[in-house]
């Protein structure tokens, strides 16, 4: 046994020293299987093998540049010229050097985003064809499936099953785009990401002498990360393979979590159908967790069906149980975790950077964002942007700072064309002029656009005088409407929804979701019973019809919360001590020696959108991902109530916190309901201050937070809500638990529709 391979255990020793022949590894999380893989190519070299002929596949470059690094200390610096990198630059490397084959030069360009877009509007203008049907990213996201699936232009275009598709969602063109979208590449000399791959599979297939050139190069084929490679990177692959047969194949099918990028799980489950001599080793130790993490890790997977059989085991520590805590809202969620994060700092001696905050959405970061804030404690979002940061946030956060100072020249340049109105770049410039020659506000010049003498012929006008209109109607409302209501008129009245929804990008939905999450912390705001800052009082204001006097929170205090938020939220150094939110697909193959969980319920985590067992499983090999990134300890929580599109609904905790096996669970996880609502396991619980409730005279009884009596309640009933006061039921709908009631309240609050099970009423007349 060489000196080199002494450094590795025993399984990974076996795994790196067999070099001949088909190999898969499986490499259960935290297992050393960068490590293994480092020490296998190294290895090689070691025997004799000259590195050229060694090609190694990752999925980013940052794997690849750490590898190779790696390589050269152990080696020396020959290693550099092992063909190591990701799938997209070997074989753009490939393509430069035969690509004249297929009809372009040495020197074509990648397109970017930006450029395949440029490009698809041309076309569709070209072809006279609707914009609104045949928007950049739809089409986009059809030629890229196609190309995914070795799908060309002709092909498309003589499929009737894809024809059918195109027909039935109404854009019967697509396949014309496609045609007329290649040959303009092709003029251009340009490929785009998708084409490195179509088109070396394309350069395998009908150039047999380049086949046989790489063949012969590659006698070593390594792929990392194998559960992610689509249909396009298996081919190639196997083409390369096919002549000495020495690949090796390094993954996890439990941490497969990329289905919607196209990733098949299927291929790393039919290597062996593919290589029916492939040797097989395992590397089940994980150096990274605690005993407890990984067994729980072991008892969720263990409910997937399609898997590979492995055992992950440890020898650290047995470790803490996993701490399971039930919030009564997002915002208490928020809270309890910026909690546990500082009890655990000081108690364990640990750093903010120690800490990692998951979730499966980003529009679950708002609320921790802000307990966060409010804690002071020091955050990044890893991969990612502050909640307040995302673009559509800002739009409607500019709408918003608009409506409380339309002075605000910032937030106006940003939105005045978004949802597009038809003012352009030109006329703004000539209104910019206008504002700095005369020493005032691009508002200004807006609200006066026709003393200006632009140029701007009648229509253009019309639309400023149309946009400054709606601006003054927001501004007037400030004053006399809450927060809430205002914050949701301007998203809805200023397009945001209409224009994200006709957007078609492949991320509308989230983007949708972050709107809705924006609301949700304005309708938070209005509902606190407690001031967020001292200067954020409620305002009163007097009813006109019957003199009542009721209490609002306004749009600007909101918007003042905000800005001492996002003012602090600048530092850009990802090496400073501060906790890291992520997504739950952005954590992979990071470790944290604490890692929170949030927002654990059904309908979340697993997704809504999960409706198959193959979709559920991915879901719950994501879950199985998020666990095993921590080291110390994993928290979960979930909320029993949340805001959802500025109504707040009951939440059950997710179907795979029940799938853990109890022992490694802190403590049962059904316990008696306390009086508040809330529990957290090791945590006394908290007292809840309320507002002094007005005097009246109960006649009937109260109804508990139990399912079993919420049945008394019925239409037509009197009831009285601690916070909203005295109302009438006016429908009941729903049965058992899930029982709702619409309750019109007096004093000007109006109708609600409150979960019974959370709401408490008291029945004041029958």
């Amino acid at each position: 046994m060489s000196e080199l391979l002494g450094q590795l255990n025993e399984p990974q020793r076996e795994a790196a020293q067999c070099t001949e022949g088909p190999v898969m590894i499986i490499a259960g999380a935290g297992s050393g299987k960068t490590r293994t893989l480092t020490y296998r190519i190294a290895h090689l070299i070691e025997k004799g093998v000259d590195p050229y002929r060694i090609l190694a596949l990752t999925f980013t470059n940052k794997a690849a540049g750490e590898m190779k690094e790696r390589i050269i200390k152990l080696v020396g610096s020959e290693a550099r010229n092992i063909w190591m990198g990701t799938f997209h630059s070997v074989f753009a490397r490939v393509l430069r050097a035969d690509g004249d084959k297929l009809g372009y030069t040495n020197s074509f360009t990648i397109y970017d985003t930006d450029d395949q877009k440029a490009a698809i509007k041309q076309i569709v203008k070209q072809l006279n064809l609707d914009p609104k049907a045949y928007k950049p990213s739809y089409v986009l996201g059809r030629i890229s499936m196609a190309k995914s699936n070795l799908i060309g232009p002709k092909d498309y275009m003589e499929n009737p099953e894809i024809y059918q598709t195109d027909q039935d969602a109404k854009r019967p063109a697509v396949g014309q785009i496609y045609q007329m979208y290649d040959q303009r590449l092709h003029n251009s000399n340009a490929m785009d990401f998708d084409d490195l791959l179509f088109n070396m599979n394309i350069l395998l297939r009908d150039f047999p002498d380049v086949l046989l050139k790489y063949q012969q190069r590659f006698n070593y084929i390594m792929v990392d990360e194998y559960q992610d490679t689509n249909y396009a990177q298996y081919l190639i692959v196997k083409k390369l393979a096919a002549r000495h047969q020495n690949i090796c194949v390094v993954g996890d099918d439990a941490q497969s979590i990329y289905a919607f990028r196209g990733a098949n799980i299927q291929n790393i489950f039919n290597f062996k159908r593919d290589y029916p001599q492939m040797k097989l080793f395992k590397l089940e130790q994980n150096y990274r967790s605690t005993k407890t993490i990984v067994n729980a890790a072991n008892s969720i997977i263990g409910h997937n069906r399609d898997q590979i059989q492995k055992e992950l085991w440890s020898d650290n520590a047995e470790g803490n149980r996993i701490r399971l805590m039930r919030c009564a809202d997002e915002r208490d969620e928020g809270n309890r975790v910026a909690d546990a994060i500082q009890d655990t700092r000081i108690g364990q001696d640990a750093e903010y950077r120690d800490f990692a905050i998951l979730y499966r959405q980003n529009s679950l970061s708002r609320a921790v964002e802000d307990s966060l804030r409010r804690s002071n404690i020091p955050y990044r979002i890893y991969q990612g942007i502050s909640f307040y940061g995302r673009k559509e946030v800002k739009d409607a956060l500019s709408y918003m700072r608009l409506a409380v100072n339309p002075h605000d020249d910032e937030s106006l340049v940003r939105i005045i064309n978004f949802p597009a109105r038809g003012i352009g770049q030109t006329t703004m410039d000539k209104i910019r002029v206008a504002a700095s020659d005369n020493d005032i506000s691009i508002w200004t010049v807006l609200e006066n656009i026709q003393d200006f003498g632009l140029g701007l012929n009648s229509g253009l006008m019309q639309k400023i005088v149309d946009f400054v209109f709606m601006i003054k109607r927001f501004e007037a409302q400030v004053p006399t409407v809450d927060a809430f209501t205002l914050a949701k008129q301007i998203v809805y009245a200023s397009g945001i929804i209409k224009a994200l929804r006709e957007a078609d990008e492949p991320d509308m939905a989230e983007r949708i979701d972050n709107i809705d999450e924006l609301l949700n912390g304005v309708q938070e705001f209005c509902e606190d019973e407690e001031a967020l800052t001292e200067e954020s009082e409620p305002t009163e204001i007097r009813n006109d019809s019957d003199g009542s006097v009721r209490e609002f929170r306004r749009l600007d205090e909101f918007l003042q919360q905000v800005l001492l938020y996002t003012s602090e939220d600048k530092d850009k150094d990802k090496d400073a001590d501060k906790v890291s939110l992520m997504t739950i697909h952005a954590a992979k193959g990071l470790e944290f020696p604490y890692v929170f969980v949030v927002g654990m319920e059904e309908q979340l985590f697993p997704s809504f959108l999960a409706s198959s067992r193959a979709e559920m499983e991915e879901e719950r090999r994501l879950f199985y991902v998020a666990v095993t990134r921590a080291e110390k300890q994993v928290t979960l929580s979930y909320a029993q109530t949340r805001f959802n599109n500025g109504q707040r609904t009951g939440g059950e905790v997710s179907r795979f916190v029940e799938e853990i096996d109890e022992k490694y669970i802190e403590s049962p996880r059904r316990q008696p309901t306390m009086p508040s609502g809330l529990w957290y396991i090791g945590k006394p619980q908290p007292t809840v201050k309320k507002k002094p409730q007005p005097t009246f005279v109960q006649r009937g009884p109260a109804v508990p937070n139990n399912p079993a009596q919420i049945s008394a309640i019925m239409p037509g009933m009197k009831v009285q809500h601690e916070k909203f006061g005295i109302g009438k039921v006016l429908a009941i709908e729903g049965t058992a638990d899930s029982r709702k009631a619409t309750v019109f309240f007096e004093g000007g609050v109006g109708n609600k529709q409150l979960m019974l099970k959370f709401a408490k009423l008291t029945i004041i007349e029958g």
